[in-house]
């Protein structure tokens, strides 16, 4: 069968989970996978798919974009990031001559793809959302990801196509022709699977972000959560830590949860109070929960767009972290409506597959 290269961003560890579904698609056909990551991604992938072959990519030098100038410090990172999309080609080139691969699918990696195998890129953002006085940015990150778009064979969008329930609203509505051509509307692709579990956890809260922010609403939980009724699971985001204490009779606190310990977390939960990263958007999708807070970390913009484009459609209620009031915040998010019904990742990815992929590797 077909030799696949699957090369994921490591920013996160949003673009690793969402390739989980696809990765497990071509092994079940029978492919055999590769995988180029680093950091994070590749210690979760390596968990996950012990019997698949990895190298180790490096990422792009991360801009240190936590202070209030991080618009123009990302500004000037923008030829440092275009000289390492042009070493992650080469380093491309290279593994193709050592390496025969009939399919390449790159997660954010603009350099990952060749002229000579099929390559697909996967990423839900067309333009990257930016405050409203530097909206030259929306243009020319539009502008800059067609130019990479034109080099791919299609560009896979994690998303309900627009006009219909589209998660990501108009971060994924391409304005130029070419993005359009190459734009395939997947529908979600979610790690977590719907599991037969009992709701027994009233709310669980999930704490995460840069250092400072992270920091930040942990305080606030740890204050504020005893006040809510019920059963409460809060985590830290620690994952260099491993603790767990009782914060109250009906509150326990853990340092971190795995990928599994999530998944079943949420399974459990009634009430979920999470950032709005899209990752976890489109868990909440797959596991078909109504009833959530979102509180966007103050400066991500792509979180802090979703959480407004989220509560203007009556799906979500979002809170700003310094207005955050968990007892009247909960009241007043349970009258919101969730996202409505949508296929899942099952039938998406196999659908994703046969018309998409398919067409290389079965022939």
């Amino acid at each position: 069968m077909g030799q696949i290269l699957v090369s994921p961003f490591s920013w996160g560890l949003g673009h690793a989970t969402r390739t989980l579904p696809i990765i497990r698609e071509l092994l079940q056909r029978g492919h055999q996978v590769t995988i180029a990551t680093s950091g994070a991604a590749e210690t979760l992938l390596r968990d996950e798919f012990p019997q698949c072959r990895f190298i180790h990519f490096r990422d792009y030098p991360s801009p240190d974009t936590r202070t209030r100038y991080h618009y123009l410090k990302f500004a000037a990172y923008v030829p440092v990031m275009r000289y390492a999309i042009f070493r992650e080609k080469q380093l491309t080139d290279r593994l193709l001559q050592e390496n025969r691969f009939d399919l390449i699918i790159s997660d954010s990696r603009f350099g990952v793809y060749s002229e000579k195998v099929p390559s697909f890129f996967i990423s839900h953002q067309f333009r990257f959302e930016v405050p409203f006085y530097i909206g030259i940015g929306r243009y020319l990150s539009e502008k800059f990801n067609a130019s990479f778009h034109a080099k791919f064979t299609r560009v896979i969008v994690p998303d309900n196509s627009p006009g219909t329930v589209c998660l990501s609203g108009q971060l994924a509505w391409p304005r130029y022709k070419i993005s359009r051509q190459k734009a395939y509307y997947a529908g979600i692709l979610s790690s977590v699977q719907k599991l037969d579990l009992p709701a027994d956890i009233d709310f669980l809260i999930s704490v995460s972000g840069p250092g400072p922010q992270r920091l930040l609403l942990e305080t606030i939980v740890l204050k504020q959560a005893p006040a809510l009724p019920g059963k409460k699971v809060i985590l830290l985001g620690r994952p260099g830590e491993k603790f767990q204490r009782q914060l109250n009779e009906h509150t326990v606190v853990y340092s971190h949860a795995s990928r599994a310990e999530m998944s079943r977390l949420m399974n459990r939960a009634k009430f979920i109070i999470s950032r709005s990263g899209y990752t976890t958007m489109m868990e909440m999708a797959e596991l078909e929960k109504k009833k959530a807070l979102l509180i966007p970390t103050p400066g991500q913009v792509e979180q802090e767009y979703l959480s407004r484009y989220y509560k203007k459609m009556g799906w979500f209620l979002s809170r700003s972290q310094s207005l955050v009031n968990l007892p009247e915040d909960v009241v007043a998010a349970s009258r919101y409506s969730g996202f409505p019904p949508m296929p899942r990742t099952e039938e998406n990815v196999r659908r994703l597959y046969e018309e998409l992929f398919a067409p290389y590797l079965e022939h």
